[in-house]
This record gives structure tokens, C-alpha cells and sequence, in this order.
């Protein structure tokens, strides 16, 4: 299964000299057109909005705990894409996301992560979602699902953009927005895959009340004996 998106939006030359499609995996290289997808909600009654503050319906707070050390809270957005964000609860409840790492994090666009495999190229055993495209633009910190060329492939694989990428709206189902430790995503390690890749050690919601999981701390170095002195072969 290889998961591939579409962001190949012409505004500018200096945009059109980036990696523009957060995939799965790269192997393919046949043209994807544009797609003519329904938006889920008109303009007109779309809610942009997103609530920064954490403690309002922690229920919709996704915490994720990475091994960098730091904690990224995201604001889910059932209003823009009910059964992507009843998917992401779901799959965090089975602690599917726990231990992922981001596989593919390209400097300037995004980092994406949720397979298990650590290939671009898997998802979790639920069935995949069908496409809700909607208005949420995808400006830096928005998390979107990964897809296919299928609209309607989104399984468990997302990303998380740095910087604003528009050419992905209507095409990408955008669930929710970083609402505190962009910071944190922005310290991801970069690769594809990363040599040291970031993983994520937990992640929960926030009416969960878990405490945030910290990185393993390093082996302390053996202490130095007296004994060890003595038998020291140095001059």
C-alpha cells in the first residue's frame, strides 16, 4: 500500500523548487490529477476557528509525547472531518501510535508519521476512510491524513505541515492544528527516512489525564574505583 499526496500548487517558482507531496512512499512517480471532490462543508458555514486553549473539551486535545523530550498538543476538529477525527481517538486508544516514528520529514513542509512499519508504505488493520475535504486551510501547524491516489485511502498515516502548503486544500483531509509545541514539531529530525528518526513514545487525549512521557535518560557512565586506579596499566 503506498500512500501519496498531491501538493502541486504553482504559486510561485521558489515554492515549485520544494518536495511538494507528503506520501507514504516516493517509488511512484505516474502524474496524480486533480481531483473533483464534494467539500464536506460550505464556506459560508465553515468553522476556521480553532480553540488554543487546552483545557476547553479535552476530549479533542491529542497529546503527542515524542522522543525529542517535548509534548505537542493538537486541537482535533470533528467539525471539519468527524470520522478522521473518530479514527485518530480510536487508534489512540489502542495505542497504535505509540512507539511510530516519523518516517518522512521533509525541512520546509512536513513530517509525517502513523505507520508502523516505519516504510510509508503501511497503516493499522481498519478499514480506510472515505475523504472528507474540506475548507481547513493548510497553514503551518495544520494535521492533515495521508492518502493514496485514492481519495478515499486515508487509513492511520498523517502529517503535520511547518510551513503553509494551500496547495493541499480540497485534496488532503485536514482534521486539527497544532495548538501548542510547534517548537517541539519543528525539532523533528529530518530524513526519509530520518537517520535518527523522532518516534512518538505516547500518545493520548486529553481527558486521558496522562502525564507526559519523557525520553529514556542515558546509561550513567560506571563509577571510578579506587581499585580501578590502581590496576590502571597508564603511567
Amino acid at each position: 500500500m503506498k500512500f501519496r499526496t498531491t501538493g502541486s500548487l504553482v504559486l510561485a517558482a521558489v515554492l515549485s523548487a520544494l518536495v511538494a507531496t507528503p506520501a507514504m512512499a516516493q517509488k511512484e512517480k505516474a502524474e496524480v490529477r486533480p481531483l473533483d471532490v464534494q467539500r464536506v462543508q460550505s464556506s459560508q458555514s465553515f468553522p476556521y476557528s480553532v480553540d488554543a486553549d487546552q483545557s476547553h473539551d479535552p476530549a479533542n486535545v491529542l497529546y503527542l509525547d515524542l522522543s525529542n523530550g517535548g509534548r505537542v498538543a493538537i486541537r482535533l476538529m470533528p467539525q471539519w472531518a468527524p470520522h478522521h477525527v473518530e479514527r485518530i481517538k480510536e487508534l489512540v486508544g489502542q495505542g497504535f501510535y505509540n512507539g511510530i516514528i516519523f518516517h518522512r520529514v521533509i525541512d520546509g513542509f512536513m513530517a509525517q508519521t502513523g505507520d508502523p512499519t516505519g516504510t510509508g508504505q503501511g497503516g493499522s488493520k481498519l478499514p480506510d476512510l472515505t475523504a472528507e475535504f474540506n475548507d481547513a486551510p493548510h497553514v503551518r501547524g495544520t494535521v492533515s491524513m495521508a492518502r493514496t491516489d485514492d481519495p478515499n485511502s486515508a487509513n492511520s498515516q498523517f502529517f503535520i505541515v511547518f510551513y503553509p502548503r494551500m496547495g493541499l486544500d480540497h485534496k488532503y483531509t485536514g482534521f486539527g492544528r497544532v495548538i501548542a509545541g510547534m517548537d517541539v514539531v519543528d525539532s523533528i529530525q529530518r530524513g526519509e527516512p530520518p537517520a535518527n528518526p523522532t518516534k512518538i513514545l505516547q500518545a493520548s487525549l486529553g481527558s486521558d489525564n496522562k502525564p507526559q512521557a519523557m525520553p529514556a535518560a542515558p546509561a550513567a557512565a560506571p563509577a571510578i574505583t579506587a581499585d580501578m586506579l590502581r590496576n590502571s596499566k597508564s603511567n
